[in-house]
């Protein structure tokens, strides 16, 4: 069952075209990533094809302040996405660790948020998440989100939104088993890049793109 749950995750990354290997260069527009498809709409006899991507679904969940939190809190802005759970004894530490980076380098940005899921809900209550993000020197939610809900539409919204693994396996440490990605989603809710939390060169390089979707007039990469 193990390794079905592990190719299952893999599969979706790899059908999506999403990898935590970002392939751009620092110089270049960084791609929409996600499966894609074309619609055709007749105006006054015209054709015109447009194409759809893939975007984050609608969610709501609460933050570590009990406050509610929807994909309306983050339209129109640049957010970073990942999933852990705080008695994570593995990848979790070394990932807080590198988005704490982030943190500290866009808390003042207003167009820029993280939202940190926990995919272990019965036990990261808000109680829990405010006391773990004080720990880490976040003191409100004003820019990182550590969310908690409905534990299925957490792993809905993981899988098939965010195109990562985020489910229960009883022989992972600590019972769950999960993706390290940070998530780059652009301010019309798109994935623009993937980047494994668990490597600083690879938050480097994350730090690096977050000013372009930041950036006035943002280029778009088709991939």
């Amino acid at each position: 069952m193990k390794t079905y749950h592990l190719f299952i995750g893999s599969l979706i990354l790899v059908l999506s075209g999403v990898s935590c290997q970002p392939n751009h260069s620092s110089d270049q527009p960084l791609p929409i990533l996600g499966n894609r498809h074309v619609e055709e709409n007749t105006v006054n006899g015209n054709v015109s094809a447009d194409t759809v991507y893939h975007k984050i679904a609608n969610f709501e969940f609460v933050n570590q302040e009990g406050d509610t939190v929807t994909n309306r809190d983050v339209k129109g802005k640049v957010y970073v996405a990942d999933f852990f759970f705080t008695s994570c004894p593995t990848i979790c530490p070394i990932m807080k660790k590198e988005m704490l980076r982030v943190y500290e380098e866009f808390k003042d940005e207003p167009n820029f948020k993280i939202l940190s899921h926990t995919i272990d809900p019965e036990y990261d209550t808000v109680t829990l998440l405010k006391d773990y993000a004080a720990r880490l020197g976040v003191n409100n939610a004003n820019t990182w989100n550590f969310l908690t809900g409905d534990q299925e539409k957490i792993f809905e919204i993981g899988q098939t939104s965010y195109l990562t693994t985020a489910m229960t396996d009883k022989e992972e440490p600590g019972g769950f088993l999960h993706s390290g990605a940070f998530l780059l989603i652009d301010t019309q809710g798109r994935i623009r890049g993937v980047y494994d939390g668990t490597k600083t060169t690879q938050v480097d390089q994350l730090i690096k793109d977050i000013p372009k979707l930041l950036a006035a007039g943002d280029e778009v990469s088709i991939r």
